[in-house]
């Protein structure tokens, strides 16, 4: 039962492009439209990399795409690229420094005094489900976790995953249909799959 996996890239809207163009001429609500559109799929990208920290490091790489905004050329497609391989080397920046640093311990009683502004059963409720398929992502190799989450979750079409992996086009489709296959086969064995080796 060989089922082929495709990934497809949907083409972005032509409001994109024109929020990109205007954003680079410094409007902020233009900004705010093409953070709308990308940001959530970073947070996904990053979460396979880097867990709980995904948000800070997204904020770190935010900062640089709005620092350095005016300096890119290219269209949308383009953009995601680019903006990706912001955000994944601000993840192994991050990663490098938490390997660097000994683990801080927090004891319970200083955490009772957080107040959340969110409701957080509501937000835990809608993100269980991307959540998980972000784990079951995550537990495939490196290569073939961040080609799927490029390709599928970003929307990056091969050649520009392949620029922020730096590999060729052909490999990230490869990677990206191997652990497309991977994921199809841990679904039908069931939710203990993910941890098989192979």
């Amino acid at each position: 039962m060989s089922e082929r996996v495709t990934t497809r890239v949907e083409p972005p809207s032509p409001n994109l492009e024109l929020a990109l163009e205007t954003a680079q001429a410094g409007d902020e609500t233009a900004f705010r439209t093409i953070y709308r559109d990308l940001q959530p799929r970073l947070l996904r990208y990053l979460r396979a990399l880097v867990g709980a920290d995904a948000e800070d490091v997204a904020a770190d790489a935010w900062l640089q795409i709005a620092r350095d905004l005016h300096t890119f050329r290219g269209d949308y497609d383009k953009f995601r690229g680019w903006a990706s391989t912001v955000a994944r080397h601000r993840a192994l920046d991050h990663l490098r420094r938490v390997n660097r640093r000994p683990e801080a311990t927090v004891q319970i009683d200083e955490l009772t005094d957080l107040i959340g502004r969110d409701d957080t059963e509501r937000e835990a409720l809608d993100r269980l489900s991307t959540d998980a398929a972000i784990a079951m992502i995550g537990t495939l190799p490196r290569d073939q976790a961040e080609a799927v989450l490029l390709r599928v979750v970003v929307g990056l079409d091969a050649k520009e995953a392949g620029r922020v992996l730096g590999k060729r086009a052909g490999a990230v489709r490869t990677a990206a249909y191997r652990g497309l296959h991977r994921l199809a086969a841990m679904l039908e064995e069931g939710p203990d799959a993910g941890t098989a080796d192979g």
